[in-house]
């Protein structure tokens, strides 16, 4: 199901975007401040951001450079702010879109469904196969031959982030800010564990690892075709 983190300082606008979501089948987590957005957005790893500019302390557009220090999460801007200026800071800080209040629902719902649509997985990337099992990135779903692979949330998504960087070097902190949050960056330990647990349910040998490959001291990197034992 699709997560939407909806961020303002007016109670109404978001009991208004509460509604509105859910009515049409996202799960929707709500902010009042900048700083409660960031806490829920490393929390929870929502699919997209609807976000006001003029927050108390944290302004938006910090939020907005907060967010891209380590996600690439769409962002929409939903602001009373209209002059051009205001616009052009939120975009160069990383916004995928702008709406200025007052605002029409059916506007800004057709402009998330376009965010999402340009942020899902093209129909060739969305499933990745090995020989041992796949990876269905639209899904959210492993599969062996056996069935269905039952993943932690933490689990799937330290293996979304290497799967979606297929073939590259994913570094300690990189992985750490996107699965657990931007405060994280030296608890590899967390790392460690969650690897172990991963390789022991997808890998053919756990302790000789094909596809979840370590790189000593740098991090991890995912590969596709399994590498010799």
């Amino acid at each position: 199901m699709t997560r939407i983190l909806a961020v303002d300082d007016e109670p109404q606008i978001l009991r208004a975007l509460a509604t509105n979501l859910r009515a049409r089948g996202y799960t929707v987590d709500l902010a009042g401040t900048g700083e409660a957005a960031l806490t829920l957005a490393a929390r929870k790893h929502p699919d997209l951001v609807i976000l006001d500019l003029g927050l108390p302390g944290m302004d938006g557009v910090e939020v907005i450079r907060g967010l891209r220090g380590w996600s690439a999460v769409p962002i929409i801007v939903l602001s009373v702010r209209d002059a051009e200026r205001d616009k052009v800071a939120a975009l160069d800080a990383g916004a995928d879109d702008y709406v200025t209040k007052p605002f029409g629902m059916d506007e800004l719902l057709a402009r998330l469904r376009a965010a999402l649509r340009r942020s899902a997985p093209g129909e060739d990337e969305a499933v990745v196969e090995t020989e041992h099992f796949m990876v269905d990135l639209a899904a959210k779903r492993v599969t062996t031959p056996a069935g269905e692979v039952r993943l932690t949330p933490t689990e799937w998504h330290v293996v979304e982030v290497l799967v979606r960087n297929a073939g590259k070097l994913v570094t300690q902190r990189q992985l750490l800010q996107e699965v657990w949050g931007p405060q994280y960056g030296t608890e590899t330990n967390y790392l460690r564990v969650y690897l172990a647990q991963i390789r022991a349910k997808l890998e053919p040998e756990p302790s000789r690892p094909r596809y979840f490959l370590t790189e000593a001291r740098m991090g991890y990197r995912f590969v596709s075709r399994a590498t010799s034992p």
